[in-house]
């Protein structure tokens, strides 16, 4: 294989990730040191998306019932992300708007949109799971899987191969298994409209979700097209900057401020575990954006749902040892199915990176 032969496997490949081109740290990095990333991200999203999940269920179970303050805490942990932003070797040098390619006025419009879109899919989660059971809720946020493939293909030219195909099918399969089954306690509905409502909001947070995720991988691959790995934290830290600023205008604008003290007071289990909640929350929400959003800017936007769909899996796990939910028949199956899902498409990437691998190999001879 020649060099121009190599060169022409290395841009293939890299587009049938869904990439149309790769940070040069990235391309520089060992095959095991780029997949020990991607399994810390994997970690850090799957276990914090189920911590949150689960605190935000105990938050409505025992007493909460503020949508903009449930909206609020997903994103108002961004100031903790400082702290590894300021460790990080490069940053110290450089951040996002001085390495990245595209002006001041263009990651301000960026930054801008993408937190207003996480501040509004936030609230529509929100509304979402106040309104419906957590079976109908599951159910539907797995929606993002055929709306993320879709975005993905259109957006980040993403190529579906048979084993993407299949990783889709029996993850959202295992997600629809869980949810028919799970037992938990879900929230009191008021009537048929609430109902409808809390449908038709998630799926358009769904909806909104994918998009933004595709957006987010088209901006670090078509504009701030940065080598180095802070971007990562510093998209998370401005998009959250402003979701958290949609938020609060919402919690004054929406009057709920006025109540928060009596909710506090109300809370079942007290006012210092109403607090630690929250904070607890906060803190899970901002560790499993800035892995989803890694996972985006080490791999795609469509392995990052899918990771994000697995954790509907976990979920349940943890609800058994936290709440002591019964481990049936049908969630072992479903977990059996999800991780075989989710085997496949790591066989994909280990086959892509091998080719991949391959081609350096036999450019640099």
């Amino acid at each position: 294989m020649d060099d121009e032969e190599a060169m022409l496997l290395l841009k293939e490949e890299d587009e049938g990730r869904g990439r149309t081109s790769v940070p040069t740290q990235l391309m520089k990095l060992k095959r095991t040191h780029w997949w020990i990333l991607v399994f810390i991200s994997i970690f850090f999203l799957i276990s914090a998306q189920a911590i949150g999940v689960l605190l935000g269920r105990f938050y409505y179970n025992e007493g909460g019932n503020s949508k903009w303050i449930s909206t609020l805490v997903q994103t108002c942990g961004f100031p903790i992300l400082y702290l590894p932003l300021c460790l990080l070797p490069s940053s110290k040098s450089s951040s996002s708007f001085s390495s990245s390619s595209c002006s001041f006025t263009t990651l301000v419009w960026i930054y801008l949109s993408l937190g207003f879109a996480i501040g509004l899919d936030n609230l529509l989660y929100s509304i979402g799971l106040l309104y419906l059971s957590a079976s109908t809720y599951s159910i539907l946020c797995a929606s993002q899987l055929a709306f993320n493939g879709v975005f993905s293909y259109y957006i980040n030219s993403q190529k579906i191969t048979c084993l993407i195909f299949f990783s889709v099918l029996f993850l959202s399969v295992s997600a629809v298994l869980v949810s028919l089954d799970d037992d938990s306690n879900s929230p009191l509905r008021d009537s048929k409209w609430s109902y409808l409502i809390g449908c038709f909001c998630t799926v358009l947070a769904s909806l909104i979700y994918s998009l933004q995720i595709s957006l987010v991988q088209f901006s670090f691959e078509k504009i701030l097209k940065s080598e180095i790995f802070d971007i990562v934290l510093e998209m998370q830290i401005y998009t959250s900057l402003v979701a958290s600023c949609v938020a609060v205008i919402g919690l004054f604008a929406s009057g709920e401020w006025l109540l928060l003290s009596e909710e506090m007071e109300e809370f079942q289990e007290g006012q210092v575990i109403y607090v630690l909640t929250l904070v607890g929350t906060a803190v899970s929400c901002q560790l499993g954006s800035v892995g989803s959003v890694a996972l985006i800017f080490l791999v795609s936007s469509l392995f990052s749902n899918f990771i994000g769909t697995l954790s509907l899996i976990v979920t349940p796990l943890a609800a058994i040892a936290v709440f002591h939910d019964k481990l049936t028949e049908v969630k072992m199956v479903a977990m059996l199915i999800a991780f075989m899902g989710f085997s496949f498409y790591i066989y994909q990437n280990y086959l892509d990176d091998l080719k991949v691998q391959r081609a350096r190999e036999a450019q640099a001879e």
